[in-house]
């Protein structure tokens, strides 16, 4: 069933309304009066619709039912990585979303390759696979992805969570499954991850310093793309989000 996500102020009265691209899509999948859809107000709940009346301007809807999204976790998650290079922050971005992400920052540390730049084109080709991420996955928000700034302000944000995970592939380590296993009832967790290559050992010190847990996922060492989603499904299932 298609999905769309709207302003809570556009919807009222017991009709939905959307312009603009939604609009525009709507009349490209040439659905019809009678045809259901989900509205999502972007704030976890879904609005179960049917189509009223649909151009290329305005589209409106008859709202059916009102329900909590059944998709947003009941934990919020927010991942923390290392900058990476090229179009590995869009696979990050799309996967982590599915995968149940509150939120999705990206920060500078010292083996980052790639460099800042273009911030604000950035920003909205990511919140755009977001968005869509969002749509495909049936979520009832659409996860905010922001430049977290330099590695001492992502841990400012880490710390701030109920637990806050470092994942370090060396050294002395807590199994992340004991740790999660432990932690089942927190409301939020940080999960931060490097670039490639890792993080330098003087940031795995600096972050159990600020009291993060540093933590292993085995003995395999998985590509700076590939870490973050596996550490959020892990912890989506411990927080029995994965049933």
């Amino acid at each position: 069933m298609p999905r769309f996500f709207i302003a809570g102020t556009n919807i009222l009265g017991g009709m939905a309304y959307m312009r603009g691209r939604d609009a525009e899509h709507v009349h490209v999948l040439r659905m019809r009066p009678g045809e259901d859809m989900i509205i999502c107000d972007g704030q976890g709940t879904d609005y179960k619709c049917r189509l009223v009346k649909a151009d290329k301007e305005q589209v409106e809807a008859e709202v059916v039912e009102v329900v909590r999204c059944p998709a947003e976790p009941s934990v919020k998650v927010t991942i923390l990585c290392g900058l990476p290079k090229g179009d590995k922050t869009d696979y990050i971005i799309q996967k982590c979303v599915e995968a149940g992400a509150d939120e999705i920052l990206f920060f500078n540390s010292a083996r980052c390759i790639a460099k800042k730049g273009n911030e604000e084109k950035k920003l909205e080709r990511w919140q755009r696979i977001s968005e869509e991420a969002a749509k495909q996955s049936g979520r009832g928000i659409i996860p905010q992805v922001r430049w977290a700034g330099e590695l001492a302000e992502a841990f400012d944000i880490a710390v701030k969570k109920d637990l806050a995970l470092f994942m370090y592939e060396t050294g002395e380590r807590e199994a992340l499954n004991a740790v999660l296993d432990e932690n089942r009832d927190v409301s939020s967790i940080a999960i931060m991850t490097g670039p490639e290559g890792g993080f330098e050992k003087f940031e795995a010190d600096l972050a159990k310093i600020v009291g993060m847990h540093i933590c292993s996922m085995g003995e395999r060492i998985l590509r700076c793309e590939t870490a973050p989603v596996v550490a959020l499904t892990a912890a989506m299932y411990a927080t029995g989000n994965l049933a």
